[in-house]
């Protein structure tokens, strides 16, 4: 029996998803969140297999759940379940922890099949993904630090420079300068721009 835990922001998705999981006869559903924060809790509560997590969960920046989850004592095997099958978003996924990935728009066989794969130790995701892991992904957003890309994010979904602040625990015009920084690096003029590029290339979804 493999024990499954499920992150959605989405209670109906993660309605369907449990009783699409359930009925197969080898998984065990053993917990559900909605958050980030959620889903760190209920990883450590009940010690899963398998994390079956969706990364536009709103609270946090983009892959932050794969960061803490990683950083957890014996922590579960994580297959994200992706809004679109970008290569350049899946090699990001891999590199920040995730050991599969699966797009939304997959057949329900390919999700079952990534879970038991992913179960065994083996790794899944897309064709390509493999060649930029092993030369890097080439993507303009790759010149950024971590802490710039986390801000790029947050803008793109619509937060202020001061709720930004407060989310990181940084000042206001230390916000203001990584801004600066991502639309130097970027060649990109405001935050339309920034919006734009970061929904065309798969950093959030709106």
């Amino acid at each position: 029996m493999i024990r499954i835990a499920l992150a959605e922001e989405h209670t109906i998705a993660r309605w369907a998803l449990r009783a699409a999981l359930a009925g197969t006869g080898d998984l065990e559903i053993v917990g559900e969140a909605g958050t980030v924060e959620e889903t760190v809790a209920m990883v450590r509560r009940t010690r899963p297999d398998l994390l079956l997590v969706d990364t536009t969960m709103t609270d946090h920046s983009g892959f932050d759940v794969l960061a803490q989850i990683r950083e957890l004592d014996a922590g579960p095997f994580i297959v994200v379940l992706a809004p679109h099958n970008d290569v350049s978003y899946a090699a990001r996924a891999i590199a920040a922890g995730a050991h599969g990935y699966v797009s939304k728009s997959a057949a329900p066989e390919e999700l079952l099949a990534a879970i038991h794969a992913v179960s065994r130790g083996e790794q899944v995701f897309p064709p390509g993904v493999e060649k930029l892991l092993a030369v890097g992904d080439g993507h303009p957003a790759s010149a950024l630090t971590g802490r710039e890309l986390q801000v790029m994010e947050m803008l793109a979904r619509g937060m202020t420079n001061r709720e930004i602040a407060e989310h990181l625990d940084i000042s206001v015009k230390t916000v203001d300068t990584h801004r600066g920084h991502v639309l130097k690096k970027l060649s990109l003029r405001n935050n339309s721009e920034l919006t734009r590029f970061a929904v065309k290339n798969g950093y959030v979804t709106l």
